[in-house]
């Protein structure tokens, strides 16, 4: 494991275990974006490497200090990162160099060099995502709980607009010619909404969505709800019937392996009954392989139980199927269903995989209780007639 790696475990579980659920807004998910960031920017901005671990291992522990609350973030940080460093022997001009960073993220500090240019962008990263919107909410809601400050939604989005056209700016060459025109977009989106909100249309039409049950806005939430649980109702529904329909072949055809194994079977020693052994042996072999492919319809498949926090970020991972968390940590998994129900798309997107993936199985399932049942018929036909034409023959014998 590289050092970055050790920095990049230590805060995570020390957020993990110690941050607050009050802060929605800057926790992992926020550090971890922060540091994507700064790799992005020490690469365009082309510092060495030794520059560049600095900046990444001051990103990482830039908000450790919130596990101690909100005031005064930024020192408690400082203590952390140099309390971590001084084990691994960093030399005093490293952690002074890191520290230094950290307090660079300080709100109302200007950066003085290149390196603190670049974490002071990546902080700010956020203004330029196309989901800024929805985490600006986040912070709103962790400044209710931390701060107990309450605002309007207009009063809420005029803050907002302020911060990014009167009190903010990128500093690195790369940043102001490339995130510069993301942040424009973000910019004109909350005038827009500010616009709206000044004009009552939202209140407007939030008034004729509350008085009308049938409004535009509606029909498509309960349209989707809806059908995802009736599909998802049909597909538990269609499993269960078909974990039915191979039971009853076990237990059909276990009954016919025990009649013949206590009746049958002991009478093949006698030479009368020798003819009877070619058609007992084709009744069991058929209820052998009915049994054989009956089970494989029904047992289960079993997976690894484990995801990462990448996986998460990343949208890889479907949480809503149990084998994809159940050995994971409580807390990871609450950590990791929060971000789920952060992002729309992602939920819907997992309810999706799921309903897929669980119609693979179905098709699975009754593809091999198919080939179970016409194994089942062909074996009782052909050890029918087996058996037939025993008696027959000894008949005529």
């Amino acid at each position: 494991m590289t050092f970055i790696e050790q920095v990049q475990d230590f805060v995570y579980n020390l957020l993990k275990d110690k941050l607050s659920s009050s802060f929605i807004y800057h926790n992992f998910s926020h550090t971890s974006d922060v540091v994507k960031a700064v790799k992005i920017l020490s690469e365009q901005e082309k510092i060495s490497a030794l520059e560049s671990e600095i900046a990444i291992v001051a990103a990482w522990f830039h908000d450790t200090g919130y596990i101690h609350g909100f005031e005064n973030h930024e020192e408690r940080s400082i203590v952390i990162a140099t309390e971590f460093l001084k084990q691994y022997d960093k030399t005093t001009e490293y952690i002074d160099q890191v520290n230094a960073l950290i307090r660079a993220t300080e709100y109302h500090y200007v950066p003085q060099n290149v390196l603190e240019k670049i974490i002071k962008d990546a902080d700010f990263y956020h203004f330029t995502t196309v989901n800024y919107c929805d985490r600006c909410e986040l912070l709103r809601g962790e400044w209710e709980c931390v701060k107990q400050k309450q605002t309007s939604d207009l009063e809420w989005a005029q803050e907002n607009l302020a911060v990014l056209t009167e009190c903010h700016q990128f500093y690195t060459d790369y940043a102001i010619a490339n995130w510069q025109p993301l942040k424009e977009k973000n910019i004109s989106i909350i005038k827009e909404k500010i616009k709206s909100m000044e004009s009552g249309q939202e209140v407007k039409k939030e008034k004729k969505n509350k008085g009308d049950k049938q409004g535009k806005a509606a029909k498509p939430d309960r349209g989707i709800d809806t059908l995802f649980r009736i599909t998802l109702s049909n597909h538990t529904r269609l499993s269960g019937i078909a974990d039915s329909k191979a039971n009853i072949l076990l237990s059909v055809n276990a009954i016919i392996i025990s009649i013949a194994l206590s009746t049958i079977v002991p009478k093949l020693d006698s030479p009368r009954n020798a003819h009877l052994v070619i058609p007992t042996f084709i009744l069991l072999t058929f209820s052998v392989v009915s049994i054989i492919f009956a089970i494989l319809s029904t047992r289960p498949k079993v997976t690894t139980g484990v995801f990462t926090r990448r996986d998460i970020e990343d949208r890889k991972v479907n949480l809503l199927f149990f084998g994809n968390f159940y050995k994971m940590p409580l807390e990871e998994y609450e950590w990791a269903m929060n971000e789920i129900m952060k992002d729309n798309t992602y939920l819907y997107n997992s309810m999706i995989k799921d309903l897929y993936f669980l119609g693979i199985v179905l098709e699975k399932k009754y593809k091999l209780l198919r080939i179970t049942y016409n194994i089942f018929m062909i074996g009782i036909i052909v050890s029918f007639l087996a058996f037939f034409l025993a008696f027959h023959s000894i008949q005529n014998f």
